[in-house]
């Protein structure tokens, strides 16, 4: 029931304000009926009429002009204790009921300083003017009283006013961490997605290759050489297995986390460089391989993107250099690994719009750390160079100077 009330009140804001308003007023009117004795006695015209004024600025000005509105009650209700001091009853805090509403409303809406000066200001002013009450008399009941009231209505409303603040606070950290979550679950799925784009580019691109030229070599010799023919045919069958088999284990990524379907076959690294290198040598690239320096353990992620750069820059090589030749260096040194991939071939062909290779090996560097360069040698050929961090760091934007059309 008081939830109702409450949401009621909420929406009907002047409703609200027209009730304190009369409340206080009611208040004043009935101090002025109160002797000594406490005898009941019939409120003066005079005085229920005067009490009108500050109820009436209360309700007219506290929400545009809190600070005069604190002024001008305490001023009325300094005027209604002179007049109830001359009509024969001792003025309490009720006759500056509107003064402490209005304190209580002002430190609701503004903030400490503010608060602390016009409470101190209401409570001086009252007890200036309560002496006259008394008739000079001084720490009387109902100055003490007045005192009373005047600084638990600042403390209230100051208490109140911070406990709002600091809900609202609270609550916007949560909205803000909750948007955070969002946007960083955002972005590790855009992430995600960006690297099964990768994973997939590049076993796409090699497989696709590697079968193309193979099956260009076989219908070449059908013909003439059937048995050789043959062979070749073998080996593009082999090429595509391996194709659906990465293929299966990337889209496995895709799965639910759980799922009994998903493939549990490790990724790729320079373990497997042997064999990436005879899969080209099949189609009749010639790849010379040279390591420099002691061989040193890589991360799960440098290897694969090791392979991975290995992978896509021979892919290169074979779909747009028309080579017959190309070259891997590897060189360890205490803390990078450098591949070298070049080739002697030809310009590469215009044909067909630009790809994603060199985009996606130089991705595959900034997310282990390191830096790729990528562009035309003076003696002829391409050459792609890339140097992996043995520890895995944060990746750093890199800006290439030798970055060229993606091949």
């Amino acid at each position: 029931m008081f939830t109702d009330w409450w949401q009621w009140a909420r929406r009907h804001p002047r409703a609200v304000d027209v009730a304190v308003t009369v409340v206080v007023w009611v208040f004043a009117v009935f101090s002025s009926t109160l002797t000594d004795a406490r005898i009941v006695r019939v409120p003066t015209l005079g005085f229920s009429l005067a009490a009108v004024v500050p109820s009436a600025v209360l309700l007219l000005g506290q929400r545009r002009f809190p600070r005069t509105v604190v002024a001008v009650t305490t001023m009325c209700g300094g005027v209604l204790g002179v007049m109830g001091g001359r009509i024969g009853f001792d003025p309490g805090p009720s006759v500056a009921g509107a003064a402490l509403v209005a304190l209580y409303l002002l430190a609701l809406r503004t903030d400490l300083r503010t608060t602390t000066v016009y409470t101190a200001g209401v409570a001086v002013a009252l007890v200036i003017v309560s002496v006259g009450w008394g008739k000079g008399a001084l720490l009387r009941p109902d100055q003490i009283g007045t005192l009373s009231c005047v600084l638990l209505a600042g403390a209230v409303g100051e208490s109140v006013r911070t406990r709002r603040d600091h809900v609202a606070a609270v609550e916007a950290r949560a909205e803000l961490a909750e948007r955070t979550r969002e946007e960083e679950a955002r972005r590790r799925v855009s992430e995600e997605r960006t690297r099964i784009a990768r994973e997939l580019h590049d076993i796409v691109a090699h497989h696709i290759a590697l079968a193309h030229a193979q099956a260009a070599t076989a219908a070449y010799l059908l013909r003439s050489r059937p048995e050789q023919a043959q062979d070749m045919m073998d080996q593009l069958a082999g090429t595509t297995s391996s194709a659906l088999r990465e293929l299966k284990a990337a889209v496995g990524l895709l799965r639910r986390e759980g799922d009994p379907e998903t493939p549990l076959e490790p990724s790729p690294g320079l373990a497997q460089l042997p064999e990436l290198i005879a899969s080209f040598e099949r189609t009749g690239l010639v790849v010379s391989v040279s390591v420099e320096g002691e061989k040193r353990a890589l991360s799960s992620g440098t290897d694969l993107t090791a392979y991975r750069i290995v992978q896509e820059a021979l892919t290169n090589v074979t779909k747009h250099a028309g080579s017959a030749t190309a070259s891997v260096r590897l060189r360890y040194t205490r803390r990078l690994l450098t591949l070298t991939i070049t080739d002697d071939g030809h310009e590469p062909r215009t044909e067909g719009a630009p790809g994603y290779g060199l985009i996606g090996m130089r991705e595959r560097a900034l997310s282990v750390g390191g830096r790729l360069a990528a562009g035309h040698r003076a003696s002829g050929g391409f050459e792609v160079t890339t140097e992996l961090p043995l520890e895995t760091a944060e990746p750093e934007p890199h800006q290439d100077d030798h970055e060229r059309t993606a091949r």
